[in-house]
C-alpha cells in the first residue's frame, strides 16, 4: 500500500492489518508496516524472551 493510499483509507488500513500486516511504501519503498496490537503484544514477548 503507497503511503497515500494509507493516508486517505486509514481506516481500511486498520482493518486490514488487524489480520496481517500492511507494508507501507513511499516512492516505491518499504518504510513502514503496520501490524495488529496482538502482533505487536506476540513480537514485544518473544524479544523479551531473548534478552
Amino acid at each position: 500500500m503507497s503511503a497515500a493510499e494509507a493516508k486517505n483509507g486509514f481506516g481500511q488500513m486498520i482493518d486490514i492489518a488487524r489480520h496481517e500486516p500492511v507494508r507501507i511504501e513511499k516512492h516505491g519503498r518499504v518504510v513502514v508496516v503496520v501490524i495488529s496490537i496482538e502482533d505487536y503484544e506476540r513480537l514485544m514477548r518473544a524479544n523479551a524472551l531473548i534478552h
